[in-house]
């Protein structure tokens, strides 16, 4: 990273956000969040529910200033079991959910996690999807509620919902573990000068591959293959099987055969490698961005497509603070009660060399090394399409 606080993972999640920085432990920083949440639709929190009682900021706290809030708790356990205060990190959940024992199934030699923030990501967009319900339910009624996301049984729910398999059925009919999903030749095959991604699938697939490969009558001839129970039912002998076929042939040859026979396969890339695909360069999906304090940074477009109401371009991930005064100004505070905070400790404002504030800044988009797409004033700041969400409280990681 070039400046502290400012790494890869927290620029990438942080994009069309603003930061107000607040001390939760002193009176002065509490009764700030309790104004600003007056007019807040949605607090989210990602502390223990022990935690926020002990700031004074549990649910009834805050309903009592607005009792249309949706108040959304993001931690680790039910709040109805044994594990309610326990602390919870992703290595823990991705554990508890078995993930490290089902690559050992698949035939990893030592249980390893998935290698991606997995636990949290998913349970992130169980707690988008819970908050939009929340939203919904309270347009309808005009109830705010609090609604806990919690971390084990989120991740759970899908896992669970892949690999009971047998053990979904009282009495269990067979073990659990997706044998296609387990499967050690579930994997990209090797070619003669690489690798390649397939999934020969449904029962048309296996016909059409077949045939190209100068064996069409092997589907009728051989049971293993002939329909899609019996494929599941003999799944590695069916993978190994591709897998010693596969290798025979370089992959820009089987990405042509696969094609002209609409089969599904894909190359198997290096995160380098997906940076020069020619679909991402073409749809401009990962594209060079100036960043006000961090310089050219890569960043990604926003993945889903609006037609109604098109979305603008997000602002760049903030400085920690770096919108406290503007936000705070914008609630009503007048400039002497925000300067009597910050010198209290109650409230944190970014400060760049020289002393002076921050302005609001922006992302600008650029391509190349020139100005930004056309119909793009790269002179103004980029806005939010959408107002600019609520504060968000700062608590020492050790409350989590």
């Amino acid at each position: 990273m070039r400046n502290p606080s400012m790494g890869h993972i927290f620029l990438t999640t942080n994009r069309a956000k603003r930061s107000v920085v607040l001390n939760l432990k002193t009176p002065g920083g509490r009764d700030t969040l309790l104004h600003l949440a007056r007019t807040a639709d949605v607090l989210v929190y990602n502390l223990r529910p022990q935690a926020m009682q002990r700031l004074g900021l549990r649910y009834e706290d805050l309903r009592e200033v607005n009792p249309r809030i949706i108040y959304v708790g993001a931690f680790g356990f039910s709040q109805r079991g044994p594990y309610a205060g326990k602390p919870a990190y992703d290595d823990l959940i991705q554990g508890m959910c078995g993930i490290p024992w089902l690559t050992q199934q698949a035939g990893a030699e030592v249980p390893r996690y998935a290698p991606l923030i997995i636990a949290d990501r998913i349970v992130g967009l169980q707690l988008a999807g819970a908050i939009s319900t929340a939203l919904v339910h309270r347009e309808r009624t005009g109830e705010g509620q609090r609604v806990d996301v919690p971390m084990f049984e989120g991740l759970l729910s899908v896992v669970l919902g892949e690999h009971l398999v047998g053990m979904l059925f009282e009495p269990p009919l067979g073990p659990a573990g997706y044998k296609r999903s387990l499967s050690p030749d579930r994997r990209p095959y090797r070619t003669q000068d690489g690798h390649i991604c397939t999934l020969i699938y449904n029962d048309k697939h296996w016909r059409s591959f077949f045939s190209a490969i100068g064996d069409p009558d092997r589907f009728e001839a051989d049971p293993r293959f002939s329909s899609q129970g019996a494929r599941l039912q003999h799944i590695d002998d069916v993978y190994g099987y591709l897998a010693t076929i596969l290798e025979k042939r370089r992959t820009q040859e089987w990405m042509e055969l696969f094609e002209r026979h609409d089969i599904p396969a894909a190359p198997m890339y290096s995160v380098p490698d997906i940076l020069q695909d020619d679909h991402i360069v073409k749809t401009d999906f990962v594209r060079k961005v100036q960043h006000s304090s961090e310089g050219p940074l890569l960043s990604t477009a926003i993945p889903t497509e609006w037609f109604g109401s098109p979305l603008d371009e997000p602002r760049e991930a903030p400085r920690l603070g770096e919108h406290s005064y503007e936000v705070l100004l914008e609630a009503g505070f007048p400039r002497v009660k925000i300067d009597a905070l910050i010198a209290e400790g109650a409230v944190v404002v970014h400060r760049i060399p020289g002393g002076e504030r921050p302005s609001r800044g922006g992302r600008l988009p650029v391509t190349g090394e020139g100005p930004g797409p056309a119909g793009h004033d790269a002179t103004a700041p980029s806005e939010p399409a959408c107002p600019a969400p609520q504060p968000a409280s700062v608590v020492p990681s050790d409350e989590r």
